[in-house]
């Protein structure tokens, strides 16, 4: 099992090579893609992006701490300590640049990754996620900490589930049951304990003054009906953002990765190829 000792904790990760994907046609890159996942989530949640991003770039995934197959935290941490987790990996696996891919809690976890090392980032993707909490986002953590150690595992995959997809997902009886086991049978459940740290350290999250000075080409991707980040974040994060481009996906829910898997992943590819044409 690959992992990496960062900040006191134990990252998984996996190192997919550069045309190990689906997509023969496109050409492989030497720049590698640096993936972070969000809230809950663990490598897992990449499946629909591994054949498309590992088809151009070596592509790397990992657990952020408090997930998956890494370790459990000790006490509360802040999204800019998972930031430097990240960064620990990219030194480990010696990736001295790279294009940055983070979705939700994952798009926070990038932008202190590009704030703390921007010379590093050759590309920044945030997709579905957000320049800051405040007041709103600390008491929906102090609540949603609270209820999720009252749930059943079950009824927590079935919330998480509600908030990430859209009502017409949820009228394919066939496609709700594939995603709804394969979360009930992932191997490395999240303790409610590590859920609530995690949701703590995002609902804390404040870039909002900071990510003017960010200079490297930005693509912020929102998801029209999205109930977890609503769209008027993502527009927020690419206005504070100089020269970003926001992409909006009609009718999408916070899962678009996982609704519209094709679309997200043509939007992320063709924004880092137009913005950095691949040195193959």
């Amino acid at each position: 099992m690959p992992t990496i000792e960062a900040n006191g904790q134990t990252l998984y990760y996996e190192d997919h090579p550069a045309g190990d994907g689906a997509d023969r046609q496109a050409p492989a890159s030497s720049e590698p893609l640096l993936g972070v996942a969000g809230l809950s989530a663990d490598t897992l949640v990449w499946v629909l992006q591994l054949p498309a991003f590992s088809s151009r770039h070596r592509t790397v995934i990992f657990d952020n701490r408090d997930a998956g197959q890494s370790s459990m935290a000790d006490g509360p941490y802040e999204i800019a300590d998972m930031a430097q987790d990240a960064l620990a990996l990219a030194d480990a696996l010696e990736l001295d640049s790279f294009h940055l891919v983070g979705v939700s809690m994952g798009g926070a976890i990038a932008q202190e990754v590009a704030l703390a090392a921007p010379e590093r980032v050759r590309t920044l993707t945030l997709a579905v996620t957000y320049a800051s909490g405040g007041a709103w986002a600390r008491k929906l953590s102090e609540v949603w900490g609270s209820r999720v150690r009252k749930l059943t595992h079950e009824e927590h995959v079935d919330e998480l589930m509600l908030l990430n997809h859209s009502e017409e997902f949820f009228e394919n009886a066939g496609a709700v049951e594939y995603v709804r086991r394969l979360m009930l049978e992932n191997p490395h459940p999240q303790p409610p304990e590590a859920f609530a740290r995690q949701l703590a350290a995002s609902s804390r999250h404040d870039a909002y003054d900071r990510l003017g000075s960010l200079s490297m080409p930005a693509h912020v991707i929102g998801s029209e009906h999205d109930l977890l980040i609503p769209v008027w974040k993502a527009r927020e994060v690419a206005s504070l953002i100089p020269g970003a481009k926001l992409t909006v996906i009609e009718g999408a829910p916070h899962g678009a990765f996982i609704e519209r898997a094709e679309e997200f992943n043509n939007a992320v590819l063709d924004f880092i190829a137009e913005a950095a044409p691949a040195r193959v």
